[in-house]
């Protein structure tokens, strides 16, 4: 009980003798029980005087679409009218197809160190790339040249090689620099010629390395341009989808009516 007593005096004496208590209780209290003020709303933003206006035939670039045609210095890929080259190929630097030729999905033909041609109804098919080298080695020419009606199979690599006139490349193939596959040869999937090797004429070969397997027949010589010939049909439906949009239609459909032909 003592001690109780002596703890409520004391407690007593401190305020008694502190005169900053009271008003700094009262100063707490009235803090805690007003609300802040609620601030002025900002004034809204002023009007444009001139908006930007968009022109509706303003043409929408999209800048992430892939580039099939790279110009390199001053040299611009060509391509024949007639020829066909899928929307996701790329062409770059020295590359020339020719009149009936096709270039199908996913192909690069690189064209930045030396020429790279493609001849009348010759087709490039899925996948491949072609690129050609400043100079070979063996001293043979580093172009890179696919004669007329050669069909070059899916996934194929050819550098700095040359291909003449009806010819099968079978597809996964690899032609290494300076090699030569000669008039009416084929040469099977998956095989792989080395540098400087050539291919006679009218044989038939595989392997990796490319070896010699046996003389094609008549038969077989005759049925190389006919491949060509057939994928080049097909080409055209492909060919038909990528029309230029305008309004020659209109015209073709007139003279129709005007000559009696059923639309």
């Amino acid at each position: 009980m003592a001690s109780l007593s002596i703890l409520r005096l004391s407690k007593k004496t401190l305020v008694s003798s502190s005169p900053l208590v009271l008003p700094l209780q009262r100063l707490l209290s009235t803090t805690t029980t007003t609300s802040p003020s609620p601030s002025p709303a900002s004034p809204p933003p002023p009007p444009i005087s001139n908006p930007v206006t968009v022109d509706p035939d303003r043409v929408k670039w999209d800048y992430r679409g892939q580039r099939g045609v790279i110009p390199l210095g001053q040299w611009v890929p060509k391509v024949a009218v007639d020829a066909y080259v899928a929307p996701n190929v790329v062409l770059a630097g020295q590359v020339k197809v020719h009149d009936g030729a096709s270039v199908w999905g996913g192909s690069v033909l690189r064209g930045d160190l030396n020429k790279i041609t493609i001849g009348f109804c010759s087709n490039i098919q899925e996948k491949c790339v072609l690129h050609a080298t400043w100079f070979t080695s063996t001293g043979l020419p580093a172009e890179t040249i696919v004669d007329r009606y050669v069909t070059v199979g899916a996934y194929t690599l050819l550098r700095s090689c040359t291909i003449e006139p009806e010819c099968i490349i079978g597809q996964h193939s690899i032609l290494m620099e300076g090699s030569l596959v000669e008039t009416n040869s084929i040469l099977e999937a998956g095989s792989v010629l080395p540098p400087g090797r050539r291919v006679p004429t009218g044989e038939l070969w595989a392997g990796n390395p490319a070896r010699f397997v046996r003389k094609l027949t008549h038969e077989e010589i005759v049925e190389i341009p006919k491949l060509a010939v057939a994928i080049n049909d097909l080409m055209q439906n492909h060919f038909s989808e990528f029309l230029p949009y305008s309004t020659a239609y209109l015209e073709v459909e007139k003279l129709k009516k005007a000559f009696s032909v059923s639309l």
